[in-house]
């Protein structure tokens, strides 16, 4: 735990929130929603303070694989063909995200692994090209350094199971590239049926690596198994409330409340689809995903440049002080709002960093193959 300790982010705890200071001058934004239900600058220059002392940790971007259809760009000075860019990101209060792998249908095999690996190399080439705005970041402590110096941090992630094959020294060789999430849907051992015996043995492997589980769009059994088998927190990525909007990515009560109880995280997207027309339909999802998961286990995904209509006034990665102000028209704690934008995430990331360190000391790389154990 000592050497967890020294990665512990060095601004304020939540808990002293209560003093926060206001917002700068001039530094109130359009107000969002039309003027019967949007919240008033008062709320948004609210949520422009909070989030700049405990900004956004977003769960899911599409941008990769956006990216890999635009002659050139420039996400530093902007990108209008794209949803985020350097300065939305700013304007939005967004410190970190994850930039999905996640492949069109119909890849599998070699063709998996390779497009994975060439979305992971075009994420680098990025990111590189823009030093003055983006940082590769990948365990917690990199991650606040990099907020600290203002940049944002890009974690490689979440990709599809397919992306590893049957191989978990595909997996082991993907980490090493900087991948730190992957889905369990899609593939053989991780299918409607649950997790298979080789599935088991993939997520051990994942948390002696480090690498999180992602569970959005997994069946029932495959979450319930993986809560069970995981030693290291797991999140769903996109996944909002099944008992407000009946999406088949959205997890029941029952699910929710077991994710909670192990310490998950549910990261709710921003999607029309999944949660709903309106900033305070995603609200809806929010409330309900805290009071049944907890407070330490709900977050936020803006799922942008995914291919998704988005809720109005949520319309890309500048928009998170307009959701923020709804919360707090809503009455949530500014404690509660800096857990579900900053805290939670950095809470998973270290757990599963500390997870990784011992078992690390304690287990060997895995050397079994799917044919030995579900053959």
């Amino acid at each position: 735990m000592a050497d967890l300790k020294y990665e512990l982010d060095p601004s304020p705890e939540v808990g002293a929130l209560d003093d926060l200071p206001g917002p700068p001058a001039g530094k109130a934004s359009p107000s969002g929603g039309d003027s019967a239900e949007g919240p008033d600058t008062g709320l948004l220059d609210r949520a422009h303070a909070l989030l700049a002392e405990h900004p956004v940790a977003d769960g899911y971007s599409g941008l990769p694989w956006a990216l890999r259809h635009l002659p050139w760009f420039d996400l530093e000075l902007g990108e209008s063909a794209v949803d985020t860019d350097v300065p939305r990101m700013r304007e939005g209060h967004v410190a970190a995200l994850f930039w999905a792998l996640h492949l069109p249908e119909g890849l599998a095999g070699d063709q998996a692994v390779g497009a994975t690996l060439d979305q992971l190399d075009l994420v680098k080439t990025v990111v590189r090209a823009h030093p003055e705005g983006l940082r590769l970041a990948c365990t917690p402590g990199p991650i606040t350094d990099v907020q600290h110096c203002g940049r944002i941090a890009v974690l490689p992630g979440p990709a599809g199971a397919d992306a590893i094959g049957d191989s978990l020294g595909i997996l082991r060789s993907l980490h090493g590239l900087g991948l730190r999430s992957l889905t369990l849907s899609g593939v053989s051992w991780a299918s409607e049926a649950g997790l298979t015996r080789f599935g088991e043995e993939v997520l051990r492997e994942m948390n002696r690596l480090g690498v999180l589980a992602d569970l959005s769009g997994a069946s029932e059994d495959t979450v319930r198994r993986a809560c069970a088998v995981s030693k290291a927190p797991v999140l769903c990525a996109r996944s909002a409330a099944r008992a407000l909007r009946p999406h088949p990515a959205n997890l029941p009560d029952e699910l929710l409340a077991e994710l909670g109880a192990v310490g998950g995280l549910c990261m709710v997207p921003l999607t029309a689809e999944q949660t709903g027309p309106s900033v305070r339909d995603v609200a809806d999802h929010l409330d309900h995903v805290r009071e049944v998961a907890g407070p330490e286990s709900v977050g936020l995904s803006g799922t942008y440049d995914a291919g998704t209509a988005h809720p109005q006034d949520l319309a890309d990665a500048s928009c998170y002080p307009h959701l923020v102000a709804e919360l707090l028209r809503r009455g949530w704690s500014e404690t509660g709002i800096a857990l579900l934008t900053w805290g939670n995430v950095q809470r998973v990331l270290r757990e599963a960093d500390f997870t990784a360190r011992e078992a690390q000391r304690r287990r060997e790389p895995s050397t079994m193959k799917i044919s030995e154990l579900d053959g």
